[in-house]
């Protein structure tokens, strides 16, 4: 039988929206902005270099990343945020980040805090394993409007206390996905000093932080650092899927305190499914190289352009900070949804398909994510379909 706890938990995105378009007739050519699945090219090196590491398909890959993955990543990550890492004791590689961000609540998530049912807080809208890994592990779920008024990012310190006292995790993710808004150095410096004051860990899902405008994003990580929080505060989360163009790969990690990966890595002992050594030796130069990402950046620049010159007049845009989605606000998502595929072939996904009914609110309910992946003819073309069709 399923287990109960699982009862409460919504259909996932994307059979959702299957089930709301897929019996409608498409009202012209089909132009996908659902799914965040990176379109462009890939580093023209992966085949050679997976041809040159073929012979690891014969043998078992190392469990939690072998040393020249973990010694690119624990490197990369000094470039990137000035922050020193020791590859062996506080970096794991993943099978997708997706994997990470689930075991980290069956890992370090305690049965109890303060003596009742944890708590793990997350923002509303959110990635859905957050949920589902809360109720894995029978926590309790505390979605935080993650709206306008707020920056487009949770305000967990405005929940109430006695919530705060039991609460065990929190998910944060900049460059949030759906919004697209970056946490500044302040934003996350009093988050942290939450955590400080009621000993909560955060998981920062920072997967989105290579694609952006003109300011690296910051790391919880380094803020952590600044002001010297205990190492096991934060565990941060990345990807070579939008990264790199390279979800295929499904590679990221985490990298946080030692006693934190220590536990991570105990548990992908058991059930872990590590990635096959060829695919570890292109994530280990995918991670070393940057020329890639630095082009891959300028394309998603080029259709935050794109998509400010279409939308400039359309009301309520909000240009995003990063990442790749566009945060639309509409009257009905799902009703605007079916009418964008059924009269001009654009497919986007309902907002409260990425959110929960809270005190019957959802805050995506009024909003679509729109995904710019597509090449920038295609973007440029959906955009202005889908700007005529909703405002006629």
């Amino acid at each position: 039988m399923f287990p109960e706890r699982f009862s409460n938990l919504p259909a996932y995105a994307f059979p959702r929206l299957r089930a709301l378009l897929d019996h409608h007739q498409a009202g012209g050519a089909p132009v996908h902005m659902t799914i965040g699945e990176p379109k462009h090219a890939f580093p023209a090196w992966v085949g050679d270099e997976l041809a040159a590491n073929l012979s690891g398909f014969n043998s078992y890959p190392p469990n939690d990343g072998s040393e020249a993955l973990l010694s690119a990543i624990s490197g990369w990550i000094e470039r990137r945020f000035d922050v020193k890492t020791d590859a062996a004791t506080q970096v794991i590689a993943l099978n997708g980040t997706r994997e990470g961000l689930y075991n980290a609540c069956m890992a370090l998530v305690p049965e109890q805090k303060n003596g009742d049912t944890p708590n793990i807080l997350m923002p509303n809208p959110f990635y859905q394993v957050y949920a589902v890994g809360a109720a894995s592990v029978g926590a309790r779920p505390i979605f935080a409007p993650a709206t306008k008024r707020t920056g487009y990012l949770p305000d967990f310190a405005g929940l109430p206390t006695d919530i705060l006292k039991k609460t065990a995790a929190a998910f944060i993710c900049s460059p949030s996905n759906p919004q697209g808004a970056v946490a500044s150095r302040e934003y996350l410096r009093e988050l942290i000093t939450l955590a400080e004051q009621f000993d909560f860990q955060i998981f920062s899902d920072e997967c989105y932080s290579e694609i952006y405008r003109d300011t690296p994003p910051l790391s919880a990580l380094e803020v952590a650092r600044d002001m010297g929080a205990s190492p096991e505060r934060v565990v941060i989360f990345h990807s070579l899927s939008k990264r790199s163009n390279l979800p295929g790969l499904r590679s990221g990690f985490a990298a946080g305190g030692p006693k934190s990966i220590a536990r991570l890595k105990q548990l992908r002992n058991f059930s872990g499914a590590p990635l096959p050594t060829p695919l570890q030796a292109i994530a280990a130069r995918a991670w070393s190289d940057e020329e890639h990402v630095v082009e891959n950046r300028r394309l998603y620049q080029e259709k935050y352009a794109v998509a400010d010159e279409v939308l400039a007049d359309f009301e309520g845009y909000t240009s995003p900070e990063a990442g790749f989605f566009l945060w639309l606000p509409v009257k009905d998502g799902e009703e605007t949804a079916l009418k964008l595929w059924t009269e001009t072939g654009v497919r986007v996904l309902p907002g409260a398909y990425l959110s929960r009914d809270v005190d019957g609110k959802n805050p995506g309910k009024s909003y679509i994510r729109v995904a710019l992946v597509a090449p920038k003819q295609d973007v440029q073309q959906g955009l202005v379909a889908l700007k005529n069709c909703i405002q006629n």
